[in-house]
């Protein structure tokens, strides 16, 4: 299905990211894992090649323009072409507006938001060369409803759907598509980590009554990257169980 295909996924050593690179490797894809945390990265391509595609650890703070470009300079040294990428690097820095500190807000907005700009700058001129791509940006329900005490994630959320949909304007014409996925309640470390009655909080407003797993976030992923969708841009496919319609 995406055999010949190079995937750099961000935050890819862990989590959802992880899932994401797991299962466009086993659809033939050859795997990037651009992470701050390169000993994790390193485990995760490890994983990859096991599994019999090629894969690049890459340790770098996507955060800052020139890091993401080293990105995708040693992905075009390595495997002469990049054909998706995935935006998934994200951090939570949770606090109620009142309370919340500048650096809780820029730390958040940098990693979240700017890093989607900078991987899409660092690889975009050379998907226009190859006039073909696939950009899917991570975003989350809570950019599209708000959350209490997320003013940060909130906003560098709702900031991808609005860049995804002109990033889809600006580069349909070089055979280029951008799209989202916004997960809702996901089961992962960031979730298990809430309080319990703060979970059956939010299970009640799930119509399908459940958390989702990182494995249907890749699966959602894994179709905007393939020809499948090769007619879908701009949009924002919700993952969620029914929490927001």
């Amino acid at each position: 299905m995406l055999k010949e295909k190079v995937a750099i996924v961000t935050g890819g050593a862990q989590g959802i990211g992880q899932a994401i690179g797991f299962l466009l490797a086993k659809n033939g894809a050859d795997i990037v894992i651009a992470d701050i945390n390169g000993d994790q990265a390193q485990q995760t391509a490890r994983e990859i090649e096991s599994s019999g595609r090629r894969s690049l650890a890459i340790q770098a703070d996507i955060s800052k323009f020139s890091e993401a470009e080293k990105v995708g300079k040693a992905v075009m040294d390595a495997f002469g072409r990049i054909d998706i990428l995935v935006n998934n690097a994200g951090i939570t820095r949770d606090n109620f507006f009142l309370k919340m500190k500048e650096e809780e807000w820029d730390s958040v907005i940098s990693v979240n938001l700017k890093s989607v700009f900078n991987c899409s700058k660092a690889v975009i001129r050379y998907m226009s060369k190859q006039r073909s791509g696939r950009i899917i940006n991570i975003a989350s329900v809570v950019g599209q409803t708000g959350n209490i005490g997320q003013a940060n994630y909130s906003a560098s959320k709702a900031g991808i759907i609005g860049f995804t949909k002109t990033m889809a304007r600006e580069f349909g014409s070089r055979g280029i598509t951008v799209n989202a996925v916004a997960p809702g309640f996901i089961d992962t470390v960031m979730t298990r980590s809430l309080p319990e009655k703060a979970k059956e909080g939010f299970l009640k407003n799930i119509p399908l009554g459940r958390l989702g797993t990182p494995e249907e976030i890749a699966e959602a992923v894994l179709f905007l990257a393939t020809d499948a969708s090769r007619y879908i841009t701009g949009q924002e496919i919700n993952v969620n169980g029914g929490l927001y319609m």
